[in-house]
């Protein structure tokens, strides 16, 4: 291995940076179709009070020098071109400083709209995806060998992603402990998946095993990483193998996606085509790699800390850039699934008989007989948000009103986000939410009813409400 570019990784560099920029054009095609009604001028959380509450130095962005919807559509469509075309491979054909300009921009972009994008963008992976694609910036394009400090830089991301979350399981949850989480897992995560129901229904001994192998991947494999080749190869195939497991099993948006993307840099890939010969970098690229490398380094102490600590948090971002991050996923798994049903109805003097007609959401569970559908690495963030609110209310606070406001006012960018819509020529006149248990059906269930999910009321969430 060169002491700062190394050929072997040509091959490997070239898929990750295509894949990254799948991601890129993923996040940025949702944040375009789904902005208006989240966070726009009448969104549920608008960007401008947002902008207004909060200081700059807290939430840099490109929207503090300018807000309306159609200049958030220009940045989130122009993020979408800039991706595809990275795609198609457009920086390995412009210089190198100019291709690492064209990943900056990308990457300032899409911080502008995570730090105005509030509790829809609370999730870790949009902290990973700056995160990784501040790297990317460094990476080089095929005019130069990859550089071994940012290689490494992200080994390390990987590491912290997994290895985060499998600290916070075996601190977490005692079902984790006993290999029992997946016991429940795959009926109460967020989204289930098409096959979420057949996992579910494995037998037992075969979900210890998930949990017993989802402990070794997560806590042994990623220090393999960081061995030589072949074996931090392995590692990575290894992590690309169970994050497959978890994109059937589930729809997580681009979290898997993009965990899988991270590993492709440590695989040699001199180990299927003989690399071209690179030139040398340039001296400013050398010292700026360096230095670069150094800083996120100095940055790193943070996470690594937070590691190691008993108070583990996770998700957290340490600085407004989401330069340097701490991760981790399920530290508790719920036992029972709780889902939110949001009804409407056009009559105006509410009694025992008043009819109720049920809204349906793209991605989270309502009807019954409905299979879900696999959505990941597209993000539906109200549909995530509302498997939120069902834990508690307190999840809900800020956003749910206005939600129902909007239905309640027929606002068309609003219901854009769901399904159906049961009330396609006006607006109804009061709207509910009514909190439901959902299980999965049993196979005789399946076969008698024709329904994946089996639903009891639990209590009412909101009761009727209409506009004043």
């Amino acid at each position: 291995m060169e002491w700062f570019g190394d050929d072997a990784y040509w091959l490997s560099r070239l898929v990750f940076q295509r894949a990254l920029a799948v991601m890129y054009l993923v996040a940025f095609l949702s944040a375009a179709l789904q902005f208006r009604a989240l966070i726009g001028e009448r969104g549920m959380l608008p960007v401008p009070d947002h902008l207004r509450r909060v200081p700059p130095r807290a939430a840099p962005t490109l929207f503090r020098l300018h807000y309306s919807d159609r200049f958030f559509a220009m940045v989130a469509w122009a993020g979408c071109l800039l991706s595809a075309a990275l795609v198609a491979g457009a920086a390995d054909r412009l210089p190198l400083a100019v291709a690492m300009v064209w990943w900056a921009v990308l990457w300032a972009l899409y911080l502008s709209i995570v730090n105005v994008g509030q509790t829809w963008y609370s999730f870790g992976w949009e902290s990973l995806l700056l995160e990784t694609g501040f790297l990317a910036v460094f990476l080089g394009n095929e005019r130069t060998a990859p550089p071994v400090l940012v290689l490494w830089l992200l080994r390390w991301v990987l590491f912290r992603v997994e290895f985060g979350a499998g600290l916070i399981k075996i601190r977490g949850d005692l079902c984790w402990r006993n290999l029992t989480c997946l016991f429940f897992h795959h009926e109460t995560q967020p989204m289930p998946g098409p096959l979420s129901w057949f996992f579910h229904h494995l037998p037992r001994p075969l979900h210890r095993v998930e949990a017993g192998a989802n402990h070794a991947v997560q806590l042994l494999v990623p220090v393999l990483l960081f061995t030589p080749q072949p074996v931090a190869s392995a590692a990575a195939g290894v992590i690309v193998l169970t994050q497959l497991w978890l994109v059937f099993s589930g729809n997580f948006a681009w979290l898997n996606w993009l965990t899988i993307t991270l590993a492709l840099p440590a695989v040699d890939g001199s180990l299927f085509m003989d690399p071209p010969d690179a030139p040398a970098a340039p001296l400013w690229y050398e010292i700026v790699v360096i230095a670069v490398s150094a800083g996120l380094l100095a940055l790193s102490y943070h996470p690594a800390r937070n590691l190691f600590s008993r108070r583990q948090a996770m998700n957290r971002s340490y600085d407004a850039l989401h330069l340097v991050n701490a991760y981790g996923a399920f530290g508790t798994v719920g036992r029972v699934r709780h889902e939110i049903v949001v009804e409407g109805t056009d009559e105006r003097v509410l009694h025992d008989g008043t009819v109720w007609r049920e809204y349906g959401f793209r991605g989270k569970p309502g009807d019954v007989r409905r299979l879900p559908r696999q959505f990941a690495p597209y993000h539906l963030r109200l549909d995530w948000l509302m498997w939120f609110a069902a834990l508690s209310p307190a999840y809900a606070r800020s956003w749910f009103l206005p939600f129902v406001e909007r239905l309640l006012d027929g606002d068309r960018d609003t219901l854009r986000l769901l399904r159906h819509n049961p009330f396609p020529d006006a607006p109804p006149v009061y709207v509910r939410a009514r909190l439901y248990r959902y299980r999965f059906t049993t196979w005789s269930e399946l076969r008698a009813t024709g329904a994946w999910w089996h639903r009891t009321h639990v209590r009412e969430f909101l009761y009727p409400t209409r506009l004043s």
